[in-house]
Parts: structure tokens; C-alpha cells; sequence
């Protein structure tokens, strides 16, 4: 696998922005999400909060290629906005308060697609990579060369525990993934179990 095809890019915090069109006023969210069903959590969440507001229209994507997306009945030129941007992991709601004026559907699509826009706008984007998770169990005896191989290939050290049966668990970039599992794998001793 080359470098890049295990990267992504999404947003690193919570993040918000208001949008004003013909005395109608938008609040967007973004937020990073890991799942449908944190996503949806957070859109009823806005929903109890803002009760009274005339619309909450709403889009995700998920999965480190953006694959798994859903968008409700407006939500499409918010998608539109993660699509721009290439942001997944990504949950954007847009709460519209109707201000008497009618906008029309030119003029509701291009307020949620600024109003999307503003929130990632206000939203720190960051590259993550996708990660393969190992866990590693050797005896104490093979220390050393269990941690050679960690400094050499510098996977994240997810957790450890160092008694006589010692137990690591490392994340370590997709495309590097195949190589630490093989020079782990040549520690006498040690037994590497890939997870997921």
C-alpha cells in the first residue's frame, strides 16, 4: 500500500458558525464523529436544544475514503462542503431559524452550503492515519529486541505492561503495518497478534 492511501483528512475539534440570510439565521455545527450512531446522538441532541428552530438539516461522512455518508432532505450542499474540503469523520448539522422572508430553493441551498462552509471554516482540519493495531507478548528476556524494533520503526505504543510475560499493544501506520509485523515476527519468542 503507498503512503497516502492511509491518510485522511477530518476535524480535530468541535466547531461552530452563524450565517445570516433575509432576517433567517443558521447556526452551523461540525463536529468529529466516529460512527452513525454518535452522529445521530448529536443531531437530537441539537434538535431538544434548539426545539423551537424551523429546520435542522444535517450531513456525515464516514470512513477513512469518506464511503459511509448520509445526508437528510437539505443536507445535500452541506455534503457538498465536506466533499470540498475532503473532510470525513465529519458531522455537520445546520439549526435555521425562518425569519418571515421566504428564500426559495436557490437561496436555502447556497445558506446551508455558506453556513457548512463557515463551520469548517472555524474548524482546525488535520490529517490522521489509518492505523493496524498489534499486540505483542514475549518474555521479558526478548526486552531488548522487541524494543529495537519499536525505536526502528516507531509505531504508537497504545499500552504495555512489563512483568516475566510481557504484553505491548502498538498502532502503527496501514502501509508500514506489513513491516513491523515481520521484524516483530523474528523476535524469537514473541507472539504478534493483528487486530482487526
Amino acid at each position: 500500500m503507498a503512503d497516502g492511501e492511509d491518510l485522511y483528512r477530518t476535524i480535530d475539534a468541535p466547531a461552530e458558525a452563524q450565517f445570516k440570510e433575509r432576517s433567517s439565521k443558521f447556526f452551523a455545527y461540525a463536529y468529529p464523529v466516529s460512527s452513525p450512531e454518535e452522529a445521530m446522538e448529536l443531531v437530537e441532541g441539537l434538535r431538544k436544544r434548539y426545539y423551537d428552530a424551523t429546520h435542522h438539516c444535517y450531513a456525515y461522512r464516514l470512513g477513512a475514503d469518506g464511503g459511509v455518508y448520509r445526508a437528510n432532505d437539505d443536507g445535500r450542499p452541506i455534503l457538498g462542503q465536506m466533499l470540498s474540503a475532503g473532510v470525513t469523520y465529519c458531522l455537520i448539522v445546520v439549526v435555521r431559524y425562518f425569519g418571515g422572508t421566504k428564500l426559495g430553493v436557490p437561496g436555502l441551498i447556497n445558506a446551508y452550503r455558506e453556513s457548512a462552509a463557515g463551520a469548517l471554516a472555524a474548524a482546525k482540519i488535520v490529517e490522521k492515519t489509518v492505523d493496524t493495531i498489534f499486540t505483542v507478548v514475549f518474555p521479558y528476556v526478548c526486552m531488548n529486541d522487541v524494543m529495537k524494533t519499536v525505536k526502528e520503526e516507531q509505531p504508537r505504543i497504545v499500552s504495555q505492561h512489563f512483568d516475566n510475560l510481557c504484553t505491548m499493544t502498538l498502532a502503527i501506520r496501514r502501509s508500514r503495518a506489513a513491516a513491523l509485523e515481520a521484524k516483530l515476527g523474528n523476535v524469537e519468542g514473541a507472539d504478534v497478534k493483528r487486530k482487526g
